[in-house]
């Protein structure tokens, strides 16, 4: 299906959105079973969306998640990070804080990001960051808050320093 949009699309000009989007369509399409095709197309289609559609900052930083995750997909963990942190950053000044869903949703792949490099200490204190503002902001049952309290039990059980107590805290913190 990706190869079709790209085919149908790649005569229209350079900075023609159908063509952009049937480029980025290729490259996550690529992404789920070719990581390492997908990479140059995902890095293209976020050039063109910074050449051509530098207002869009949504359709800048989707590009740049797009490029981060295949990144992960393809073990290169410690770059996949330099590249969330940025999304994050850039999520959380364009939407004012920490408690817009775009911010937090951001924030969500940042700290997963950090438990793939087993960087629990940085992890806990994003997720802690980012718990009470997705309650406040989307409730509780919402289900990012939920995943994000799912990420922090995670991450506090796979931290060689946890104990029984740490857990406890947690608990009282998130209930």
């Amino acid at each position: 299906l990706g190869w079709a949009a790209w085919k149908t699309y790649v005569g229209r000009p350079e900075g023609d959105g159908t063509r952009g989007s049937a480029l980025g369509i290729l490259g996550r399409a690529l992404a789920e079973s070719r990581p390492e095709e997908a990479l140059p197309v995902l890095e293209v289609t976020l050039a063109l969306a910074q050449r051509y559609w530098s207002n869009s900052e949504k359709a800048i930083l989707s590009a740049q998640s797009n490029v981060a995750s295949c990144l992960a997909s393809l073990g290169r963990q410690d770059q996949a990070l330099v590249v969330w942190r940025e999304i994050y950053a850039r999520d959380v000044a364009r939407c004012g804080g920490v408690a817009h869903e775009d911010a937090i949703m951001s924030g969500s792949n940042l700290a997963a990001a950090l438990g793939n490099l087993k960087n629990w200490n940085e992890m806990k204190t994003l997720l802690r960051e980012l718990l009470p503002a997705a309650r406040r902001s989307l409730g509780s049952d919402h289900d990012l808050t939920l995943r994000l309290n799912q990420t922090l039990a995670a991450c506090l059980m796979d931290a060689p320093e946890h104990t029984r107590d740490n857990l406890r805290l947690n608990q009282r913190r998130s209930g």
